[in-house]
């Protein structure tokens, strides 16, 4: 793996040091768990912009629950739609059910150096000091217009920001850049693997489990696919490709969920198996997928030869593609700039998914850089470093001074 990234020395932060930390408290307040309506923290940011003469579009999911926000705010020419900056957020966040939290994971708490809640990390502390920032965007005059992108459903296969960005450019938007503020430590993060899902199902063939000859054993056949799955995982592991700017450098398969079965004296005719690819540039999912196919095609004789009815198929259930921005380009040089590191020598990869993937596939140059660290993410007693968050108020205050003209 690439080497540990070591921050700027920095003077410990403390809750009175971060102008932002209301608007993250009020942020945090909203429940908005992907199964459920983030409206209220919408229609609340919303108004909070109108108080500020910015408008805002909503658009809806198809159940009315949920939508997503654009605002605009213009350059001081008048212009709104070419050579602006995106700052770019969801609102969804993973739930806490079951998980032993210390605090009420809906109220930010602050303890010692850490602030913890849901979401501080995952990643509302970015889109709640981005929001912070409007009021003086606006009094200081911009060069260029900032548009702020606030998605739903980001947890659940980034399904929210889709619909967002074919309006974006049917209605003529061309942004020069975009910032994505998912944690990544304020480091500047300028490429990310892709991801491809699959559901594989095995279907076999039921008999009582003392006449096992005449069955064939669904979970048994899937234990084999999975075991497949292992061994090209070890393979990339072992022999790469590799880049050594990912976080985890080769590409990996994983497989996350087996069903199967019934009762222990049935043999089992189905088998369900949830498994996914993340990929760098060096390697083809597409080819990853049809030698694990040709793998289960080569099981399926065997079981036929028993029952005819039986065999194995494959579902492709999620792509989220990956992205890589060039170091050299402008919105990665004003990243760097403004996140205080040492240029491209400075810039990471990461194995994470985001929103990043789809603004850069239709042409948006874009780089992910936010406060907090992915470890900490979708876990009970989300936290983090106030350190972090003054760390991204700073890096909010550099690019106005990019931006805007006063």
């Amino acid at each position: 793996m690439n080497a540990p990234f070591t921050p700027p020395a920095r003077q410990p932060a403390t809750a009175q040091d971060l102008a932002a930390l209301p608007l993250i408290e009020k942020w945090i307040s909203f429940a908005t768990v992907s199964r459920d309506s983030n409206l209220p923290l919408i229609e609340w940011t919303r108004d909070w912009l109108a108080v500020h003469g910015v408008q805002s579009e909503l658009t809806y999911d198809d159940t009315g629950r949920k939508a997503n926000l654009w605002a605009t705010l213009p350059a001081a020419d008048g212009e709104t739609k070419v050579g602006g900056i995106v700052l770019s957020g969801h609102t969804d966040v993973v739930p806490v059910d079951g998980q032993p939290w210390d605090t009420d994971p809906f109220v930010a708490t602050v303890s010692g150096d850490k602030l913890y809640g849901r979401g501080v990390t995952d990643m509302k502390a970015y889109s709640a000091t981005a929001l912070f920032m409007v009021p003086e965007l606006l009094r200081r005059k911009l060069k260029r217009p900032i548009h702020l992108a606030l998605s739903y459903d980001e947890e659940i296969g980034c399904i929210g920001v889709r619909p967002m960005i074919a309006k974006m450019v049917d209605q003529g938007f061309r942004p020069a850049g975009c910032i994505v503020g998912e944690p990544t430590g304020m480091q500047v993060v300028i490429a990310h693997k892709g991801k491809h899902g699959y559901k594989t199902s095995v279907r076999g063939h039921e008999a009582h489990s003392s006449l096992t000859p005449l069955g064939v054993n669904a979970v048994e056949v899937a234990c084999e696919f999975v075991a497949n799955l292992k061994s090209m995982a070890r393979r990339l592991a072992a022999e790469g490709p590799f880049d050594p700017l990912f976080d985890v450098p080769f590409t990996t398969i994983h497989t996350g969920v087996i069903h199967g079965g019934t009762a222990l004296n049935i043999i089992p005719r189905d088998c369900e198996i949830a498994w996914e690819i993340r990929h760098h540039h060096l390697n083809s999912p597409v080819a990853l997928f049809n030698e694990a196919k040709a793998f289960g095609d080569s099981l399926v004789p065997a079981m036929q030869a028993v029952a005819a009815d039986t065999g194995i198929t494959h579902r492709q259930t999620s792509v989220l593609p990956g992205f890589a921005t060039d170091a050299a380009s402008e919105i990665a040089q004003m990243g760097f700039r403004c996140a205080e590191v040492d240029g491209a020598s400075q810039a990471v990869k990461v194995s994470f998914g985001t929103e990043a993937a789809l603004f850069h596939q239709v042409g948006v140059p874009t780089i992910v850089c936010g406060p907090g660290h992915i470890a900490q993410a979708h876990q009970p007693n989300e936290w983090v470093t106030l350190e972090q968050l003054a760390w991204c108020e700073r890096f909010m205050r550099r690019l106005a001074d990019e931006v805007c003209i006063d």
